[in-house]
């Protein structure tokens, strides 16, 4: 208390005229219909500014639900565009799942929490794992495109063999307008460009043909996009095209990803183990 009297008495002049204005700036304002106009007008300006910001602000924090939101509206699109088998027959098969019978795909979606792409094989970590059901060889794809193939789990996290490996990634590609495959692979020179092999050179190519996944896989489905051909030249080691392509999806900027669960895949197994057994036998 002494302090504040202190104070006062020290600035009393200050205060005095600071009370006076006070004072005079509300007899103007209440008196003149002129000068409460400017005011009224001057706070709907100020008031406006700061509800502008507000709700930008509001917008922001509901950027992550949106997001979330979209993440799972494209997992559903997903299921639908690729996760059915198109050759199944609903009224041979019962199967309790979203597509009536015909679901042969589900997809689960996941962050990259760590990437490389300047290695001769790469990999990424993914905060999915067993307990949401990844395993090992189950193939992962971006927004824009293939990405990688489990390799190891915890219960908590999956590492992720990155396309852009040198020595252990082939995968199972198509040449969308004829539907010729071949064995897609990297040859650690650019992060934007893989190799298409096996294609016949009498097979007409073109730049910018769309290279999807073919139905030879079991580990990714059918028709999920690659990359467009850059380039193509006789291969003179084999008599095929060697076909450039450019990925589609950028390697170095993976944020989301979706790790693809093929729901037959242990049935594929079986059968092809049959086949081995057979082999043995003979």
């Amino acid at each position: 208390m002494a302090f504040l009297i202190r104070l006062f008495s020290r600035n009393s002049f200050f205060f005095s005229f600071l009370f006076l204005q006070v004072i005079a700036i509300t007899l103007i304002f209440s008196r003149n219909t002129m000068q409460r106009s400017w005011l009224a007008a001057r706070m709907t300006a100020v008031n406006s500014w700061v509800s502008g910001y507000i709700d930008e602000g509001a917008d922001y924090l509901k950027l992550k639900q949106i997001n979330d939101e979209l993440v799972a509206q494209n997992r559903q699109l997903m299921i639908q565009l690729y996760g059915e088998d198109p050759g199944s027959e609903p009224r041979f098969v019962r199967v309790d799942d979203r597509l009536k019978g015909k679901q042969i795909y589900n997809f689960v979606d996941a962050d990259v929490l760590y990437n490389s792409i300047n290695r001769n094989d790469n990999y990424f970590t993914i905060n999915r794992g067993a307990r949401h059901g990844v395993r090992p060889e189950m193939g992962v794809t971006a927004p824009e495109g293939i990405a990688g193939i489990v390799i190891n789990t915890t219960d908590n996290y999956a590492l992720v063999q990155s396309v852009l490996s040198k020595n252990k990634i082939r995968i199972n590609a198509a040449l969308k307008k004829s539907g010729f495959f071949g064995t897609l692979t990297w040859r650690g020179d650019n992060s934007r460009t893989m190799h298409l092999s096996d294609i016949p050179k009498y097979v007409p190519v073109n730049v910018g043909d769309t290279v999807i996944t073919d139905s030879k896989s079991s580990i990714f489905p059918k028709g999920i996009m690659i990359g467009r051909v850059a380039g193509y030249e006789v291969d003179p080691n084999t008599g095929f095209w060697d076909i450039s392509v450019e990925l589609s999806q950028k390697m170095g900027q993976l944020s989301k990803v979706y790790v693809i669960q093929n729901l037959r895949k242990e049935e594929i197994k079986q059968i092809q183990d049959t086949l081995q057994k057979v082999r043995n036998d003979q």
